[in-house]
């Protein structure tokens, strides 16, 4: 019998610790990727929804609040049981949560049992993200965090670029309920992988539940999320949202004096304690306006070339395909360029697309190019940097609830910029005059945040 040496005892030992960092991969790609997804396959659904249900164009719009609402106060939540629980039992409870979410929508029988459906998916999917980072920084060391959410990042454009042609197919084949039966098989792949491969916990005493810092934060992101959606309808958005955004603003005090007394608290104020936190939590709004805006590229090319509308989507591949690209590319080049060079880049790139488009006229290469810029500019600012930054700026304990405050800020600039640049073309007389002054006022936005990304260090 050959002796096993101690050397070779060490080689094993790392290609089975790499095979076991490959499978954990794997479960957090693909849950990151299901839930992306569903976000781009309700779109190409809607017209469906809408004739099944029986429901007006503003009804269906519920489809989309409950699930926003949902979504950022579950980020929260989740972050908080995470730390307290542990990740692996809080991201198999939130796999396993979009299923169910996803299997009552699939059996709606009622517009109201469709939306319960979207509220757990909401619930479920605003802690997948944030705690597949945070197990990211738990695992794997601070060289490798960037590439690895970078291509986190890049997973989000190739749920863009499979939902819509997904849910297109299965819309010709079957019916909308089999859009969202999709999900079932992948989270049971996912939820029984994660039972191997995500680290287990060990058993610790916890403090009290921060109960009331999180109805604080849940109202504050509520009246946030109905507030910035009723500037859009005029019918009671100039007597509602004022008094809904006013909200927020004065609920910050409040939720600052509940957690200095919390023994655990929902949103620890240590995240807030560097300026370099303070600065990638503006620029996680801004990296979400610079994504949101992607929203009116097709608008454009309708109004500017009379692309039809249904073929209009298929020009946003090329934009999806270049953002997916930058994102894993900008991932592996973070460690050597540093956050400030990488964000520089980003809002740069981006504030030359929204100009290219807001430019664009009649000239469809200008409009081409523009979307080129665009895509590679939302796949840097949304890739991994801004995440990696907050893995290494806060304590361990710290982590899920700091990433969950990294898709807080992007959902907030998502919501902004759609209701921003949609009051901007509108008040332009709408068409391509409208879109041109929309387009043009995003570009602005990205170059002050240029300026803001130049209060990050260098390095690290």
């Amino acid at each position: 019998m050959t002796a096993i040496t101690p050397e070779a005892a060490t080689i094993r030992l790392s290609a089975e610790e790499a095979a076991a960092r490959k499978r954990l991969l794997t479960v957090l790609f693909v849950g990151v990727f299901m839930a992306a997804m569903d976000a781009a396959v309700v779109a190409p659904a809607i017209p469906a929804l809408r004739a099944a249900f029986g429901v007006d164009n503003r009804q269906i719009g519920l489809i989309t609040i409950v699930f926003s609402l949902c979504s950022l106060s579950g980020t929260a939540l989740m972050a908080s049981l995470s730390d307290r629980f542990g990740r692996r039992t809080v991201y198999l409870l939130d796999i396993a949560g979009f299923a169910l979410g996803s299997l009552l929508i699939a059996l709606s029988n009622s517009f109201s049992m469709l939306l319960l459906g979207r509220a757990i998916q909401g619930l479920s999917a605003g802690g997948i993200t944030p705690t597949a980072s945070a197990v990211v920084g738990d695992t794997f060391p601070p060289e490798q965090r960037g590439r690895i959410l970078g291509l986190v990042g890049a997973t989000f454009g190739m749920a863009f670029v499979v939902g819509p042609v997904l849910a297109s197919a299965l819309l010709v084949v079957a019916s909308w309920p089999w859009i969202f039966l999709v999900n079932l098989p992948i989270a049971a792949v996912v939820f029984g992988m994660g039972l191997r491969a995500l680290p287990q916990a060990p058993r610790t005493e916890h403090p009290p539940f921060d109960y009331a810092g999180m109805a604080v934060l849940a109202l504050m992101l509520s009246c946030l999320v109905l507030g910035i959606n009723r500037v859009l309808d005029d019918a009671v958005g100039l007597t509602l949202w004022p008094t809904l955004l006013a909200v927020p603003v004065l609920g910050i005090p409040l939720l600052v004096s509940i957690e200095r007394r919390a023994a655990q608290p929902i949103v620890p104020l240590t995240v807030f304690g560097t300026r370099q936190l303070r600065t990638t939590w503006v620029l996680c709004t801004g990296a979400g306006f610079g994504m949101g805006s992607v929203i009116f590229v097709t608008s454009v090319a309708v109004a500017a070339f009379g692309t039809p509308s249904r073929q209009a989507g298929l020009l946003l591949l090329p934009l999806v395909l270049c953002s997916s690209a930058a994102s894993a590319g900008f991932g592996r080049l973070q460690n050597r360029l540093g956050p400030r060079a990488v964000m520089l880049w980003g809002f740069g790139t981006l504030a030359i697309g929204s100009a290219l488009l807001g430019l664009a006229g009649r000239a469809f290469w200008v409009f081409l190019l523009g979307t080129l810029f665009l895509g590679a500019g939302v796949g840097i600012v949304v890739g991994g940097t801004l995440r990696t930054v907050v893995l290494d700026e806060v304590d361990a304990r710290e982590r899920t609830a700091a990433q969950a405050l990294v898709n807080i800020g992007i959902a907030i600039g998502n919501l902004v910029v759609v209701a921003t640049l949609s009051a901007l073309a509108d008040r332009a007389g709408g068409g391509m005059a409208g879109l041109r002054l929309a387009y043009l006022a995003a570009a602005a936005v990205h170059l002050a945040m240029m300026a803001v990304s130049l209060r990050l260090r260098p390095r690290g």
